[in-house]
């Protein structure tokens, strides 16, 4: 058989051959106090797709916008306030069109269940404050709202310890290497050491909106937009509201 023909062959038996259908992959990235429950979503959903595959980011909604500002791959920002959307936006590095709320949270001051802090005017009797790095941690920049307002900043401010991220000021509050810390009601929730003293009142700081957008890229990605639709399902409004969300 010539060498033409048995070429021919080849090509006409690999045109038989089932074609495999590659897997979508959706990079997220996500603050870091949404960590369990977007963990949760992204299993269910991939369990509905099999083919589609996620990348997970988690961290500081700052740090994570940096990271994207430069260049860092990714199809989704899911912040913990609305100042870091608003960079991206203004940058335009995420698809605006999209932009939209994912959920609420509630901020409170944890600690151990010894400690007689019951309000904001209590808390002189502590020696240490964990709060998130406010410049970063939109946890952290809630809390120092809330102290402003409570008109403690200058009476505190040899007291507080700055984290990397709330996940971080719950750790340490856990750990007891603080006497207490500001987190969000959520990650309240996931402690086992540390139990919620009081809830800050609303009226000392903004309400805490978590956005989402899709990034500019990931607008193009149709398994990024079925995620994004996903998280704005009724299926995922039971899940946000069992880790203690408000939707």
């Amino acid at each position: 058989m010539k060498e033409p023909t048995i070429k021919l062959l080849c090509l006409f038996c690999l045109l038989l051959l089932p074609v495999r259908t590659l897997a979508g992959e959706v990079k997220l990235s996500v603050a870091a106090s949404l960590k369990d429950v977007v963990n949760e979503l992204a299993d269910g959903f991939a369990k509905k797709h099999p083919d589609v595959r996620f990348q997970k980011n988690y961290g500081a909604s700052g740090a994570l916008a940096k990271q994207i500002e430069s260049g860092a791959p990714s199809d989704m920002y899911i912040s913990a306030n609305l100042e870091w959307m608003s960079y991206l936006k203004n940058r335009k590095l995420v698809d605006a069109a999209s932009i939209g709320t994912f959920t609420y949270n509630t901020l409170v001051f944890i600690g151990s269940s010894g400690k007689k802090v019951s309000g904001m005017n209590d808390l002189f009797k502590l020696h240490n404050i964990a709060i998130g790095s406010p410049k970063s941690v939109p946890a952290g920049a809630y809390a120092m709202e809330a102290i402003k307002r409570a008109g403690k900043d200058k009476e505190w401010e040899n007291k507080l310890v700055m984290a990397r991220d709330a996940r971080d000021c719950l750790t340490y509050a856990e750990r007891g290497e603080v006497d207490g810390a500001f987190v969000y009601l959520t990650d309240a929730l996931q402690a086992k050491k540390a139990t919620v003293l009081f809830t800050v009142p609303q009226g000392l700081y903004p309400p805490v909106i978590y956005p989402m957008a899709l990034t500019v890229t990931g607008a193009k990605n149709s398994d990024a937009a079925s995620f994004y639709r996903f998280l704005q399902s009724a299926e995922a409004k039971v899940v946000l509201r069992r880790y203690g969300f408000v939707k």
